[in-house]
């Protein structure tokens, strides 16, 4: 089977209505997870202790109750069926090389929910801040550890940066085959800017980790939204970026239903 035959098959997959139908749910289950990672950060900056602020809290909160466990086993399959779709447009042509590059990167991260999903509700999910801990440990060890790290956290900015931009200009409308309602638009754009912004949080914290030798110091999306309430009017910032995060994932409902698959 030449490169032709191989694009070929995976536009026919991508096409497939069982597999559009699995992504745009994976999209909806994108939505569900945003909306309570912003609850617990809500929660947090009016004075909660309760879960982390991030994927681990917000996953681990569904895995203790019967119906949530069943919300995670369709987040299994529709993340996986996400991740697939997305691998079907990085190999099937069509689109450019960035395009391409950017939709194979979207399927690790969508195979990765669907692991940690998995991890979840299977009973063996772990915490996203000790995962953020270990990886940064394990780079430190490798030659050039604190630039890697360092890298890292630089990387993790631009990807903020990119959210920032593509919601204060409305680009991510640019991901959807039909124009959604006005509130639809409003919430992906205050969604993306308040999710950049988390993001570039984030991966300064790895900066932080880097220059101090400290791999505790990468705390993930939990770290960095707490870290908020440290600064001046900490608590109306971390208010905003979690009602931010819940306008991303009111967005990811209608993406559901708009989105270019």
């Amino acid at each position: 089977m030449d490169s032709t035959d191989v694009k070929a098959a995976s536009r026919r997959a991508g096409d497939h209505p069982a597999l559009e139908t699995t992504a745009r749910i994976g999209y909806a289950v994108n939505g569900v997870l945003h909306i309570l990672i912003g609850a617990i950060a809500l929660r947090l900056a009016f004075g909660s202790k309760g879960s982390s602020a991030d994927q681990s809290g917000a996953l681990g909160s569904m895995a203790q109750n019967g119906f949530g466990v069943f919300v995670l086993w369709v987040a299994v399959v529709a993340w996986l069926g996400l991740a697939i779709w997305q691998v079907t447009e990085a190999i099937s042509g069509g689109l450019q090389t960035s395009d391409r590059l950017k939709a194979a990167a979207k399927a690790v991260v969508y195979l990765a929910l669907s692991w940690t999903a998995f991890r979840f509700a299977s009973g063996s999910g772990t915490s996203s801040k000790k995962q953020s801990a270990d990886f940064t440990a394990t780079l430190m060890k490798q030659p050039a550890g604190t630039w890697l790290v360092a890298a890292v956290g630089l990387v993790i900015i631009g990807v903020g940066v990119y959210h920032v931009v593509k919601g204060w200009r409305r680009k991510f409308l640019e991901d959807l085959e039909t124009h959604p309602s006005p509130w639809t638009v409003k919430a992906g754009r205050f969604g993306y800017i308040a999710k950049g912004v988390a993001l570039a949080i984030v991966g300064g914290l790895f900066i932080l980790a880097a220059v101090r030798h400290k791999p505790s110091e990468a705390r993930g999306l939990d770290g960095a939204l707490r870290s908020l309430l440290g600064a001046p009017g900490g608590q109306v910032l971390l208010a905003l970026v979690a009602l931010g995060l819940i306008a991303f994932g009111v967005y990811s409902f209608g993406r559901a239903r708009h989105a270019r698959v």
